[in-house]
């Protein structure tokens, strides 16, 4: 507790688009519930906190954590590990957190490719080929950058997790939702979850909030949802071709993208039970492609752009994949 008397809030940002702060600040006025129920001790995007304030607080002190982002430097895991070590509950809140998100798709590529790319390629005026250099001494002292992991991991790759909030962002109903629960939970009207939740989201998929009709059942080509000329606005996406990623989508964004005639693309992660997203959606699409012939199977399937991107977009790093990323580079990272 703080001297006022409110339990201690804190909020970081770690790898990631900064998405999950604005979705935070989208629950308009219940943002001032937060206010009355908490103190704010540790919020870097919103107030001027140091590293050095949180370092200085007893363990345990800071009632709960929403950590949002990726684990992608040496300073994203030096604030993970901080953060659970001063907090009673630490939630991975948002894709990046949970499942590793855009910033994951990085573990396709080598240290060395990502650094070709951002500082050899045609866009980039490097003529003499300077690289990131984590330590530099000037006259005024040592500079110090993050240093540069090989491969993007999840916060519950790096340290306890108690909860769970996936999407990307979380959807702004679902934020306040769990705010209420915690508020509930303080004034002695509720009790957590169980550790290890998923909160803030549904437990089936996002096909099952859809209000689009699922008649034909079989697909005989995939196209981009720009390709098509008139998209059904009733009929399932998925049935029309346009690769939508619902059926293997955790629930609780309520179907807002195909609710507009935009595919779902994922981005609350595995549905419950799922192991491998990219298996539970490879399976979806297995169960509906109109053939048995190979070759025609495999025309169908090259309708499908980028399948890793489209597979993966959102889990790569939590995904099964991972086991065999040494291979990819033959250890090298």
């Amino acid at each position: 507790m703080s001297e006022n008397g409110k339990p201690k809030f804190a909020m970081y940002w770690a790898a990631s688009c900064g998405g999950c702060e604005i979705a935070v600040l989208n629950i308009n006025e219940k943002i001032l519930d937060v206010d009355a129920n908490f103190e704010v001790v540790f919020w870097p995007v919103a107030v001027d906190f140091k590293y050095k304030d949180v370092e200085a607080m007893p363990d345990k002190s800071i009632l709960l954590t929403l950590f949002n982002g990726s684990i992608r430097n040496d300073e994203n895991e030096h604030l993970a590990k901080l953060l659970r070590q001063k907090s009673q509950i630490l939630v991975a809140f948002g894709s990046c957190a949970t499942e590793g998100c855009i910033p994951g798709l990085a573990n396709f590529s080598s240290t060395e490719q990502i650094f070709d790319a951002a500082y050899e390629s045609v866009s980039t005026d490097n003529p003499e080929h300077i690289r990131p250099q984590y330590s530099y001494d000037m006259p005024e002292g040592t500079i110090n950058i993050p240093v540069f992991y090989p491969q993007v991991r999840t916060l519950d790759q790096v340290v306890d997790v108690d909860y769970f909030m996936p999407g990307c962002p979380p959807e702004s109903h679902q934020i306040a939702a769990v705010i209420d629960v915690v508020i509930k939970v303080l004034n002695g009207e509720a009790e957590l979850p169980p550790k290890g939740a998923v909160i803030g989201a549904g437990e089936s998929t996002v096909c099952d909030e859809c209000g689009r009709k699922r008649d034909v059942k079989t697909i005989t080509k995939f196209v981009r949802i720009h390709e098509v000329e008139d998209v059904d606005p009733e009929l399932c996406l998925l049935e029309q071709g346009i690769l939508c990623n619902g059926p293997a989508t955790r629930s609780g964004c309520g179907a807002l993208c195909p609710g507009v005639g935009a595919a779902c693309i994922g981005c609350y992660g595995p549905a419950d039970g799922a192991l491998d997203y990219g298996a539970r959606m490879m399976t979806a699409i297995a169960s509906v492609i109109d053939s048995d012939d190979p070759d025609k199977i495999d025309a169908i399937l090259d309708g499908i752009p980028d399948p890793a991107g489209s597979f993966y977009r959102f889990s790569l790093p939590h995904s099964l994949l991972q086991a065999a990323r040494p291979a990819w580079f033959n250890g090298n990272s």
